[in-house]
C-alpha cells in the first residue's frame, strides 16, 4: 500500500513553488515587450511536439499545453494575437476513419492502478476516441503541428488529402484541418502572412527509424523521398535543402522566427528506461529467487553452455556469456550487424541434436548475443521480454517451440526490439547533420536559436533545478517526459516554452515572461475533467 500510495502521489500532485525574497525594498517591473520582434500574427509549424503529443495520443489537454500554445499566451502580453489550434474533439485521444478505429491512432496511455510490485500499471485509457479524421474543421489555424511529420512532409502537395490516406501520401491529422486537399503545410503558414514564426522540425526524420528499433533503410544517398519508408533516415542532403527552402519561404516577407534543434534518441527515457540486464534470479524465478535459481542452472546446462561452446570454436565465444546466479542477467538478442554463423551452428549442433533440431538452433541464433551497455532497449519492449514469439514477430515466420519461446530469455529479441550500436551510430550521424543545417541556417537568417540538443542531456544526466524541485528525465517520476517516453509531459512543454522565451529575448532584445513551470502537471490523470 506504501509504494501504491508513492506513485500515486507522483501521479496525481501539482508541486507548487515558491519564492522568498528577503529584501524589503521593492523590485523594478520591467515592461513586456517584443523587442524587434513583431507578434502580432505567430504561425508555428512542426511536428508533434508542436501540436502538443503527450502520452502516445493527441487529446485537447494536451494541445492546450503545447509549448506553442504557451508561447502564444506570452505573446499576448507584448501585443500577439489570437492563436488558433485544430483541436480534436476529446480529451480521449486516437482517431476514427470513417467512424471505425485504427489501430495505429489509439487512445491516450495512463498509470490505471498498480501491479503486484507497486509500480504504476501503465495502458490505454479506457475511453472510445470521437475524434473523426473525415470531419473536416475549418481553418486557417495558426498551430500547424502535425503529429508524425518528417521534414519533407511540411512542403508535400496533397498532405492533407483524404484520397492520400489509403496510399500513404496524407497525414490523418493534417487531413482534418487543411485549407484544401492539395495544399501544403508551408503553404498554409504562409497564406496567414505571418509576422513570426517558430519551426521545430526534423525529429521524426531518424525518431521513426529510433523506435521501430531500426528496421528502416538508412536513406543517405537517396535524394528522393518520394521513395523513402515511414521508419526511414531522410538524407541529410535533402534535409538540408528542405530546411533552408522552409526558412527562406516563411521569411522571405520579413518575418521573424526562432528554430530549435534536434535531441539525441539517447536522452529520451523511450530508449533509456529498460535496462539490457534484466534478468535476475528473481524476474526468471517469478518472484521466487529458488526457482530462478533452478531454471538458471537449467537455461545453462541446456542452452547458453553448449551455445557458447559451439561458438567459442568459431572465434565468438564472447557472443554469449553463461547466466549467473548472484548479478543480473542480459536479454537475449539478435545483431543483424554480426556474421551469420548459422551454417557453423547447424554443423555443431547435429551430432547431438540431429540435422532437422540443429538446422532450427542454427537458424535462431547464428546472430545471437547478449545485450551489453552499448545497445539500447525500447520502452515498447518491456512488455515483450518473456513473452512467446509468433509466427509474426519471432522473424523465421514461424511460432518456436517450447523452450525457445521466451523473447529476450530462450529466443533472440529482434531488430524491432533494440538499437544496436551500428543503428545509434546512424541515427546520430544523421542528427549531427540535420543540427548543422539548423544552425547554419537560423545565423544566416538572423533567427532566435534554441539548442533543445543540450537541454534534453541536461535532463538525463542530473537535470534541471527550478525552485525547490529537480526535473530530469527519468520515466513516469521525472516530470519531464509523459508516458510514452518520447513526448514531453504539460510541464515538459511549459520548461520548452520557456527555453523559446529565453531566444527570443536574447535575439530580438524581447523581454517575454516565464511560465511557472509548478504550476503544470506533471502527468494527466486517467479521466480528465
Amino acid at each position: 500500500m506504501i509504494k501504491n500510495f508513492k506513485w500515486l502521489l507522483l501521479a496525481s500532485l501539482s508541486f507548487v513553488a515558491c519564492n522568498n525574497n528577503d529584501d524589503d525594498s521593492a523590485p523594478v517591473e520591467i515592461p513586456i515587450t517584443p523587442g524587434s520582434a513583431v507578434l502580432t500574427k505567430y504561425v508555428a509549424l512542426g511536428d508533434s511536439f508542436s501540436a502538443g503529443y503527450s502520452d502516445g495520443a493527441l487529446f485537447v489537454k494536451g494541445q492546450e499545453g503545447s509549448y506553442v500554445n504557451v508561447l502564444s499566451q506570452q505573446f499576448a502580453a507584448a501585443g500577439g494575437g489570437a492563436f488558433t489550434t485544430p483541436l480534436t474533439s476529446d480529451n480521449v485521444g486516437g482517431l476514427l476513419f470513417g467512424g471505425v478505429s485504427n489501430p495505429d491512432f489509439v487512445p491516450r496511455v495512463a498509470i490505471l492502478g498498480f501491479n503486484p510490485d507497486g509500480t504504476p500499471k501503465i495502458a490505454p485509457v479506457p475511453f472510445a476516441s470521437t475524434t473523426e479524421v473525415m470531419a473536416h474543421i475549418t481553418g486557417p489555424f495558426n498551430n500547424l503541428g502535425i503529429p508524425g511529420a518528417k521534414s519533407y512532409h511540411l512542403i508535400a502537395p496533397g498532405y492533407g488529402s483524404a484520397a492520400g490516406l489509403s496510399l500513404g501520401t496524407a497525414n490523418p491529422y493534417f487531413v482534418r484541418f487543411a485549407t484544401v486537399p492539395g495544399t501544403t503545410v508551408l503553404k498554409d503558414a504562409t497564406d496567414q502572412n505571418p509576422t513570426f514564426f517558430s519551426l521545430w522540425i526534423g525529429g521524426n526524420d531518424v525518431l521513426a527509424y529510433a523506435t521501430s528499433g531500426g528496421v528502416g533503410v538508412n536513406q543517405t544517398g537517396n535524394l528522393n523521398p518520394a521513395t523513402y519508408g515511414k521508419s526511414d533516415i531522410t538524407d541529410p542532403g535533402v534535409f538540408a535543402n528542405v530546411y533552408s527552402g522552409l526558412v527562406t519561404k516563411l521569411t522571405e516577407k520579413g518575418a521573424k522566427g526562432v528554430v530549435a534543434n534536434l535531441p539525441y534518441v539517447n536522452t529520451l527515457p523511450h530508449f533509456t528506461t529498460v535496462p539490457v540486464n534484466p534478468l535476475t534470479a528473481s524476474v526468471l524465478g517469478g518472484g521466487s529467487v529458488a526457482i530462478g535459481n533452478a531454471t538458471i542452472k537449467a537455461l545453462n546446462a541446456q542452452l547458453y553452455g553448449p551455445l557458447k561452446q559451439a561458438l567459442t570454436a568459431f572465434g565468438a565465444g564472447d557472443r554469449i556469456s553463461l547466466l549467473s546466479e548472484t548479478n543480473a542477467n542480459p536479454l537475449l538478442i539478435k545483431d543483424e550487424s554480426l556474421p551469420n554463423l548459422s551454417a557453423q551452428l547447424t554443423a555443431a549442433f547435429t551430432p547431438t541434436l540431429g540435422a532437422g533440431t540443429a538446422a532450427f538452433y542454427g537458424l535462431v541464433f547464428g546472430q545471437a548475443r547478449q545485450a551489453k551497455s552499448t545497445d539500447l532497449v525500447l520502452l515498447t519492449t518491456k512488455s515483450a521480454i518473456g513473452a512467446a514469439p509468433t509466427d509474426k514477430d519471432s522473424g523465421i515466420g514461424i511460432a518456436p517451440p517450447s523452450p525457445l519461446n521466451k523473447f529476450g530469455i530462450t529466443y533472440p529479441l529482434q531488430d524491432k526490439h533494440i538499437l544496436i550500436p551500428t543503428e545509434i551510430a546512424e541515427i546520430k550521424t544523421a542528427t549531427d547533420a540535420y543540427n548543422i543545417t539548423i544552425e547554419a541556417t537560423a545565423a544566416a537568417k538572423g533567427l532566435a536559436f534554441v539548442d533543445t540538443r543540450a537541454t534534453m542531456a541536461q535532463l538525463s544526466s542530473g537535470g534541471i533545478r527550478f525552485g525547490t524541485f529537480q526535473m530530469t528525465s527519468s520515466f513516469v517520476t521525472g516530470g519531464a517526459f509523459s508516458l510514452d517516453g518520447v513526448h514531453p509531459s504539460a510541464r515538459g512543454y511549459a520548461l520548452i516554452a520557456n527555453l523559446f522565451v529565453d531566444a527570443i529575448n536574447t535575439k530580438y532584445t524581447a523581454t517575454l515572461r516565464h511560465v511557472d513551470l509548478s504550476v503544470y502537471p506533471i502527468q494527466y490523470p486517467a479521466v480528465i475533467k
